[in-house]
């Protein structure tokens, strides 16, 4: 695969099946709890969209001694030429990282291991050229630092870059549309990172939208943002809406819920 489009150009997903123990899943802020049967049911709508957007889903079981495993994302890192095994920085969320591992060495023939400190997927932004990392209070310096030094060995270049006070992931403010185009809050859109690229603001009061995926030929956002929505199909996007409402109330959002890769393998 050439270097453009490859940030959002992918063949494969792995999502995970939401536990029951999703009720006692981590949140900022308690806004309620959800519903582990239509959270199954709206995850299924989720899988449905990565399908129509021309990629396989291997889905996997539950894990309920793992509350927030449905987000896979976080343990996990994947690139066209290797996989990155995370450590998760909430400590209910040890273990999941070595939980997908199998999954992983199904694609991957190199699989790397984050030892020290920790890293959160959450907080990983992929564009074509570079690996953004945004330290929050899931992902620190130590494992900034051993995930850069690791992955310069097989020749990509990783950033660091900071998170909004306040926000849980890096990604939870920014998402990528295409090789040129970033979607971000207001908290985001004039950072430093972004000074190559053209970025839409979300429109104010949707700022939970920002946390969109590009797949393919399609962005997967949120329902309940109708502005984002309209915006990026006016910008000549292709829109998939699909229902997040039940992950939302345990801080996930549509990148949370797939790990999206092309291996080389």
């Amino acid at each position: 695969m050439s270097q453009q489009g490859r940030s959002y150009q992918f063949t494969n997903a792995i999502c995970r099946v939401p536990a029951h123990s999703i009720i006692d899943g981590l949140r900022a802020e308690d806004t309620g709890t959800p519903s582990p049967d239509q959270f199954r049911s709206d995850h299924g709508l989720y899988i449905a969209a990565l399908e129509k957007a021309g990629i396989e889903v291997e889905v996997l079981p539950a894990l309920e001694e793992f509350p927030d495993s449905v987000f896979v994302e976080d343990p996990a890192l994947c690139l066209p030429d290797l996989a990155v095994v995370l450590r998760p920085g909430a400590e209910s969320r040890e273990g999941e990282a070595q939980a997908i591992r199998p999954a992983l060495e199904t694609y991957y023939d190199t699989i790397l291991t984050i030892e020290d400190g920790f890293v959160d997927g959450g907080d990983i932004l992929m564009t074509d050229d570079s690996i953004l990392v945004g330290l929050s209070a899931r992902t620190n310096q130590a494992g900034f630092e051993e995930l850069k030094g690791k992955l310069a060995t097989h020749g990509h270049k990783v950033e660091k870059v900071d998170t909004p006070e306040g926000v849980l992931h890096f990604k939870t403010d920014c998402s990528l549309l295409d090789s040129s185009t970033i979607l971000a809050t207001y908290r985001l859109k004039d950072a430093a990172c972004f000074s190559g690229f053209k970025v839409l603001e979300v429109p104010r009061g949707e700022e939970t939208a920002a946390n969109s995926i590009r797949v393919n030929d399609r962005v997967i956002v949120s329902q309940g943002f109708p502005k984002t929505a309209q915006m990026l199909e006016d910008a000549g996007y292709r829109v998939e809406i699909v229902p997040t409402q039940q992950a939302a109330l345990v801080d996930g959002g549509p990148s949370c819920m797939s790990l999206r890769f092309a291996p080389n393998k």
